[in-house]
């Protein structure tokens, strides 16, 4: 702001007057122009911080997205390996179970075996509540034997390896199990060995 001459005339009111005036309207030039300013900054720092705002959204939107991708990816490994273990214990199970089936054999054999003369003897009573726990078991297991005699044949559960004539049975039926067949969960362990009526 420049400094103003100093008037040689004396200081009248009016001139006074005049001088609080000119002053009065440069303050409110300089005030104006620094409100002015100031609006200008504030708008700048405005725009900054919404940009600033705008980048934080989308870096915010791109690590939400992340996450999401990554529990998802987490989420297929963790059924995946799920379904595999579930496969691997039923095919260790089936292969247990189809080693046990011999015996399950063996002591339906001792027990057609026992004649009935024997009943009551506590060799014959100690193999058929053997035989019994051991089938109780297996039923826990979801282990069931596969109907058979009187059935139609049906591929998926019987294995015919001789065709017989009969009058009781139409052609097609099961008309005798020579070794009974048993399912683990819905799948066959074992088909059973079948004679069908021809």
């Amino acid at each position: 702001m420049a400094a103003k001459k100093k008037s040689s005339k004396p200081k009248t009111e009016a001139n006074v007057n005049e001088e609080i005036k000119e002053e009065a309207v440069e303050n409110k030039e300089i005030a104006s122009e620094e409100v002015t300013e100031a609006e200008a900054s504030e708008a700048e720092d405005t725009e900054t911080k919404d940009s600033e705002k705008t980048k934080e959204e989308e870096k915010i939107e791109e690590l939400e997205d992340k996450i999401k991708r990554q529990l998802a990816e987490f989420d297929n490994y963790r059924k995946r390996t799920d379904k595999e273990k579930e496969q691997m214990f039923e095919t260790g199970a089936k292969s247990v179970l189809e080693k046990i089936l011999p015996v399950v054999d063996n002591f339906e054999r001792a027990i057609a075996t026992i004649k009935p003369e024997d009943e009551g003897n506590p060799h014959a009573d100690g193999i058929k509540m053997i035989y019994k726990q051991l089938m109780t078991e297996l039923e826990k297991l979801e282990v069931k034997p596969i109907e058979a005699v009187g059935c139609e044949f049906n591929p998926d559960y019987h294995n015919a390896i001789m065709q017989a004539a009969s009058d009781e049975y139409e052609a097609g039926t099961v008309l005798q199990e020579l070794q009974k067949g048993y399912t683990y969960r819905d799948s066959v362990i074992r088909h059973s060995m079948v004679s069908v009526v021809s």
